[in-house]
Order: structure tokens, then sequence, then C-alpha cells
């Protein structure tokens, strides 16, 4: 009979195994780049938001914010690697301005988390604070994140096409989304279920739009068409 913890440890293994999964799916676009050896129309915001959001949650995760929450810090830590080597990527191939913007925005983003991490550390005291300062921080980007996939749900409501919406894509952002989720109720972290929780959702709801817009709309405008040809014919 497994443990909480070892019961805990398993999701969190798993949730890491899914999640770096996420952290790679750019890499087609970025060897794309390779190639062409030109960023072209590439913008490197969602990336420069990915790092700060990762660097929010590996301090999360440290011993004296919330405890034994190594396995948050494991993989919020291999993803901050990836996107940096994803914007080193975009740095090597983007002209002057874009290169000025990136460096910009990562010492903005270092300034801002090591202002945190003073006051965190400084002004409060016990984890119980420190958890709420940071775990709120952590879930407002996770949330601001969350926008991307309602703007590409609403152009796949507007096109009526699933295109912009990879079903794989969709299908891992509910499981990871579930499986932290999951993770968060065994030994209960409302941060963690919160941005993950509203992450399920939003899986959930794009693989709803991808079954509709995919399945179900093909098949009902066949049998529109059918019907059309049984009137024309019987005309």
């Amino acid at each position: 009979m497994l443990s909480a913890t070892q019961a805990r440890n398993i999701v969190g293994i798993v949730g890491n195994v899914i999640s770096f999964g996420l952290f790679l799916s750019p890499l087609p676009t970025f060897f794309k780049i390779y190639k062409s050896k030109s960023v072209e129309e590439f913008k490197p915001d969602p990336y420069l938001a990915t790092v700060l959001n990762c660097m929010c949650w590996v301090f999360y995760g440290m011993p004296f914010v919330h405890p034994d929450s190594t396995l948050i810090i494991t993989i919020n830590g291999i993803g901050l690697f990836i996107e940096l080597f994803y914007l080193a990527i975009f740095c090597l191939y983007a002209d002057s301005k874009g290169r000025k913007k990136v460096s910009i925005c990562l010492v903005i983003e270092v300034i801002f988390v090591a202002a945190v991490a003073v006051i965190t550390i400084v002004f409060l005291h016990g984890t119980k604070q420190r958890s709420l300062l940071v775990g709120i921080i952590c879930d407002v980007f996770n949330i601001i994140m969350y926008a991307s996939p309602l703007t590409i749900m609403t152009k796949v409501i507007k096109t009526k096409s699933v295109k912009y919406m990879p079903f794989t894509l969709s299908l891992a952002n509910f499981l990871n989304g579930c499986i932290w989720t999951a993770y968060s109720l065994i030994k209960f972290d409302i941060y963690v279920l919160v941005s993950n929780g509203l992450g399920a959702i939003s899986g959930f709801l794009q693989l709803l739009l991808y079954t509709y817009y995919s399945v179900c709309r093909p098949k009902a405008d066949e049998n529109a068409v059918k019907a059309n040809e049984v009137q024309l014919s019987n005309a």
C-alpha cells in the first residue's frame, strides 16, 4: 500500500515527464529558425513570460518558502534552462532591436524575482506567509499565460478550423493540468491547485473545440450537403 508521500512523488514524476514534453514542443519552430538563419516574424514574448514563470515557481519550491516541493523545483529548473536556450537561439539570429528587447526583459525579470526573494526572506517569517506571497505571484503569472490558449480558441471559433490548435498539444496541456491538480490534492497545495486546475479546464475546453470542429462539424456539413443534393435531385 502506497503512502500519501509515495503516491505524491509518483504523480509528481509523471507530471515532470509531461511538462518536460511541453517545454520541448517549440523545438520545431527553433529548428526552423536555425535552418533559415532568421527569426522572421517570430516573437520571443511567450518564452520571456515562461522564463519569469519558471523562476517564480523555482523560488516557490525552495524549502524555506514551501517545503517538500522538490519536484516543482526540478521541472521548473529544467524548463528555465530550456526557455533560456530558446531565447539564446533567438538572439543569435535576431537583429539588434530583437536582442535588445530580450536583454532588457530578462534584466527586468531577474530584478523582479530578486526583489520578491528579498521581501520574502527579510520581511516574511515562516513558510506559511512566504508561500502565500510567492504562491499568489506564481498563480497570477500562470493565469496571464493562459491568455495565449484563449486567443487560439477564439481564432478556432472564428475560422471554424482547428489547424491553429494541434490536438497533441491540447491533449498534453489537459493531461499536464490534471496530473498537477492531482499532485496538489494528495498533499493539499492551493497555489498549485489553482494554476493547474485552470490549466486542466483550459485543456478540456480546447479538446471540446477540437472535437466539435474536426469531428461533429464536418459530419453536420456533410449531411447538409447530402440533403441539398437530394432536394436538387427531387426537383
